[in-house]
């Protein structure tokens, strides 16, 4: 049998044909085909979180987030949140977060504007104050109105926003002891991350994501947020009503709970716009 050394190029269309099949292949449970490396895996699976959540619109919900320190003391915030999701995926989406309770943060108000490798737009509205702030990028990896939350963990996990290695497939942990995980570790490509990397736990069955350590800049082990009692709204969009963040290295915890989630309520640009942050009831 005679062999070409030179053989002719694969069509367009067939190439095309590929990739779907590809992406399946690298988000496929088990450890890496052969010739696929865990950069490619890690990234293929960041990628199907991402597809299986486009087309959402906007969202909104009411919360609770109540902070306790390591002696057990706990206070409680009441707060409303809403997001409007920008399809161009060289930008990321919009949030809206504002305090209702107790009285002294009443009215406090954070407004963002993902981006992927530039400072993210983020304004801080502080009635006391009675002004519109406009947040520095060196301050993001502060924490969020005295949480364990810190300025970027609020905003839009955006596939373009890391660099991702596939580590190992385990069980998602207590939580979900029934369902496996990839374990998958992303580095923050903004230099001003407060991170030098996340382990992220996704579930194989739904793409949720459901543990996230995150790493300081020395590389310690400082934070861990577990997310639990998924619901699934209109047939195909996963959202967490339990987000327990617990600070390894001061015993500060914050759990924000989350009542049902409400799709499509009709918010638009205009209703993420930091000139109207002085006026929101």
């Amino acid at each position: 049998m005679s062999i070409n050394p030179k053989p002719s190029p694969m069509p367009a269309t067939s190439k095309a044909a590929l990739l779907p099949l590809l992406l399946l292949a690298l988000a496929s449970p088990g450890a890496p085909a052969f010739g696929e490396t865990p950069e490619e895996k890690g990234l293929a699976i960041a990628e199907e979180v991402d597809r299986r959540d486009l087309g959402f619109g906007d969202t909104a919900s009411n919360l609770k987030m109540v902070l306790s320190n390591k002696q057990g003391q706990s206070s409680t915030r009441e707060l409303r949140i809403q997001t409007l999701e920008v399809p161009e995926r060289s930008e990321g989406d919009k949030s809206l977060i504002v305090f209702d309770h107790p009285r002294d943060i009443e009215g406090t108000a954070f407004l963002s504007f993902t981006k992927i490798l530039e400072p993210d737009d983020q304004w801080l509205y502080l009635p006391a104050l009675k002004r519109v702030k406009r947040i520095s990028s060196a301050n993001k990896s502060g924490p969020f109105v005295g949480s364990e939350f810190a300025y970027e963990d609020l905003l839009s996990q955006e596939v373009d926003k890391y660099d991702y290695r596939w580590l190992r497939d385990e069980p998602c942990g207590e939580s979900a002891a029934d369902l496996m995980c990839f374990v998958v570790e992303r580095f923050p490509r903004y230099e001003n991350s407060g991170y030098v990397r996340q382990v992220t736990w996704i579930d194989q069955q739904e793409y949720r994501p459901m543990r996230i350590d995150y790493y300081d800049r020395k590389d310690s082990l400082l934070k861990t947020l577990t997310m639990d009692r998924y619901n699934q709204y209109l047939g195909q969009y996963w959202r967490a009503d339990d987000w327990y963040m617990v600070n390894h290295q001061t015993g500060k915890t914050t759990r924000l709970t989350f009542d049902e989630w409400e799709f499509r309520v009709g918010v638009n640009d205009r209703d993420f716009n930091p000139n109207r942050l002085k006026r929101l009831r």
